[in-house]
């Protein structure tokens, strides 16, 4: 019994020692480095709450990435999460072919984040691009996607719409629990398709749409390739999200104290989100055998 432990504690280790090297330690230095100027080359210099101080007080570009994070997240995960539905709702229906159809529809989230995607997707939107050409053929005049403020936040939200497979499974994962007999019942009862999705679909799925939201949210926040390879921060700087900017002060400028700031500043928006999510889950999220205890 005892060989049995030390064996399975051996298995387990390199998992460990992995979190423990390139999780939590990068996690409880980047928190020491806050509170410092650090440039990589000269020791790191104590500052205190400086860079805090800066940041909140005197930084108009990290208020302006910081309203590009939160419109971007705005738009985007709603987008995403509401189209992964549809999708999984319309490939939950039992149809010729319709693994082949899954298959498919999962793909752009296999390639979505990868930078050859995001240099495509950049010259499909360019000036003289497949977007354009299109528009151009059906009458409508070309759109400057790339050098607009106005639409190159766009460019970057379809990007992250497209990779909806990931959530796109995991809601079909949960509309193939839904019990059938419950669509029977409401049918002899002459309640529509329409009915049947709102009063049966949607409440039974809450806790999967509640955790493809968390899970989405988290993600947008972080989301750094569009913005970096397809408008590189946009023009005016319309798609400067928060997330190239802590990558400009970190590895461009070599200030990295104050990059870990911003990253700290970063997990807190997205800790006090996440904790203003699942506050909120309980007046709109329901779990089996829950419905009683909350009358």
């Amino acid at each position: 019994m005892y060989e049995n432990k030390k064996l399975g504690f051996l298995f387990v280790l390199p998992f460990v020692l992995g979190v423990l090297l390139f999780k939590l330690f990068p996690f409880v230095m980047s928190f020491a480095l806050s509170f410092t100027q650090y440039d990589l080359i000269d020791p790191p210099e104590w500052v205190g709450l400086r860079n805090y101080e800066e940041m909140l007080g005197g930084d108009p570009l990290f208020r302006k990435s910081l309203g590009v994070t939160l419109t971007f997240a705005l738009l985007a995960v709603p987008l995403r999460v509401g189209f992964a539905l549809v999708v999984a709702q319309v490939l939950n229906f039992r149809l010729k072919g319709i693994n082949a159809f899954r298959a498919a529809f999962y793909i752009p989230s296999i390639l979505g984040g990868s930078i050859a995607v995001a240099v495509l997707w950049r010259f499909l939107f360019a000036k003289n691009g497949l977007v354009n050409i299109i528009l151009s053929k059906v009458g409508l005049a070309p759109i400057p996607w790339l050098a607009d403020e106005h639409y190159s936040m766009w460019t970057i939200v379809l990007l992250f719409t497209w990779q909806f497979g990931s959530a796109c499974v995991i809601f079909l994962a949960a509309l193939q629990n839904v019990p059938k007999s419950l669509y029977e019942a409401a049918e002899i009862d002459g309640a529509s398709v329409n009915q049947q999705f709102w009063k049966i679909t949607v409440p039974l799925i809450t806790p999967v749409i509640f955790f493809n939201l968390i899970m989405q949210m988290v993600h947008a926040f972080q989301e750094f390739n569009g913005p970096y390879l397809i408008t590189e921060g946009g023009p005016l700087h319309s798609t400067y999200v928060l997330a190239l900017y802590i990558y400009d002060q970190s590895f461009r400028f070599f200030n990295l104290g104050y990059g870990a700031a911003l990253s700290w500043v970063l997990f807190a928006l997205v800790a006090g989100l996440a904790a203003l999510s699942f506050w909120s889950s309980k007046y709109w999220v329901f779990y089996a055998g829950e419905k009683e205890s909350r009358k």
